[in-house]
């Protein structure tokens, strides 16, 4: 029987991957390229790392804190912003140098999980994206262990603004869209992980209004997969802040 559907043809075909050998790259010794006459650190992708302990990430934010007041986090959320949509084209480079592949011609899942596979190495925890609502203008991403919100403890209050701004600005530029991101869940307000939403901005006001109403990350979910949009908060408030 011959279909008639009608398959999507890509401008650059993929080539066939490697073997898992040669790009299971993460263990310590792989990943990582210790130049100790220099005290540098160097990367399986050629960027210069730095090592750092919990007292050095307490005093950094304590420290924006100190010099910004209340928009610490504003400020967290741009500079992530701004690393994101960078590492964005940096991913999309070596990705297709390593595998012969592009965003369009890979599976996503395989293309996400590859993307944060660095950022688990360095430390930065790992991830559970949820991109089943995409078509619906918003997904979730969930993260486990948090290298900001383990260093802070309990805060009663989301903490993670730097990597909102990390995924709002690589998502921005993987999926050609003006996107915004939100925490609506964190480890330092006493749950098990976080969890960020990523939407328009309309979509990240309307859930942050929610939020600063008394809403769990539960109800809000529920809400926005009901097609519910608030029209009431059209307020200034920025994606990423609190």
């Amino acid at each position: 029987m011959i279909s008639n559907i009608q398959r999507k043809v890509f401008p650059n075909a993929p080539v066939p991957i490697p073997s898992t050998r040669d790009v299971c790259h993460y263990s310590r010794a792989d990943f990582f390229e210790f130049d100790m006459e220099r005290g540098q650190i160097a990367d399986y992708h050629r960027q210069r790392n730095l090592l750092v302990g919990e007292d050095f990430i307490v005093s950094l934010l304590k420290g924006l804190e100190h010099e910004v007041g209340e928009a610490a986090g504003w400020l967290c959320y741009q500079i992530g912003y701004e690393w994101g949509k960078e590492d964005a084209v940096l991913f999309q480079s070596w990705f297709q140098e390593f595998y012969g592949l592009t965003l369009e011609t890979s599976n996503v899942a395989f293309a996400m999980e590859t993307w944060w596979w660095p950022y688990t190495a360095q430390g930065w925890g790992a991830w559970s994206p949820n991109l089943s609502n995409k078509d619906s203008g918003f997904f979730y991403v969930d993260l486990y262990d948090s290298a900001v919100a383990k260093s802070l403890g309990y805060m009663g209050k989301p903490v993670c603004h730097l990597y909102a701004g990390i995924l709002a600005g690589f998502f921005s530029v993987a999926f050609e869209q003006n996107l915004c991101s939100t925490e609506i869940q964190c480890y330092a307000m006493g749950n098990d992980f976080c969890r960020f939403l990523l939407g328009s901005e309309e979509r990240i006001q309307a859930a942050e209004f929610w939020i600063a109403s008394g809403a769990n990350a539960n109800e809000i979910a529920e809400r926005f997969e009901a097609g519910e949009m608030d029209l009431e908060p059209k307020t200034s408030i920025a994606a990423g802040t609190v």
